[in-house]
């Protein structure tokens, strides 16, 4: 019998195997900056992981600048990309106006925290260099 051969990094679940990552970068409505103490970066940082918690994302690294979000996370695929930056960008906006209602005030006072854009590309562990050749390499493998 043949072993299994595991790709490195990839998370095996019931039924399926995958290993893929998303950056994911959104900026606040008209890039006016918002998270401009330390305690503001780590309340959103505090925000952004729960979400992840409720949603079943992992944050892999984040970063909070005082006008824009980096984040590179990872999520099954049976969830859709556009979901979870729905659950991230209206769930934090929510809950940080519920915590800095002055900030809401004073420089939000449309009531959006976020522009509506976001810029999203995935990544994996293999470039796309990497993955044409072993796709095209496979009738070479397949024997006679």
């Amino acid at each position: 019998m043949r072993k299994k051969e595991r790709v490195p990094d990839a998370v095996y679940e019931r039924g399926y195997v995958y290993n893929f990552h998303f950056h994911l970068i959104w900026v606040t409505k008209y890039r006016c900056p918002a998270f401009t103490t330390p305690e503001l970066v780590q309340d959103m940082k505090d925000i952004l992981n729960r979400i992840a918690e409720l949603n079943d994302v992992t944050v892999e690294t984040m970063e909070v600048m005082p006008e824009h979000i980096h984040m590179l996370i990872s999520f099954k695929p049976k969830y859709a990309p556009t979901n979870i930056v729905k659950a991230f960008k209206g769930g934090s906006a929510r809950m940080f106006f519920q915590k800095h209602p002055e900030i809401k005030r004073k420089k939000f006072w449309s009531g959006k925290l976020w522009s509506s854009s976001y810029f999203m590309s995935t990544l994996g562990n293999m470039s796309k260099d990497v993955v044409e050749k072993y796709i095209q390499n496979q009738y070479k493998k397949v024997p006679d």
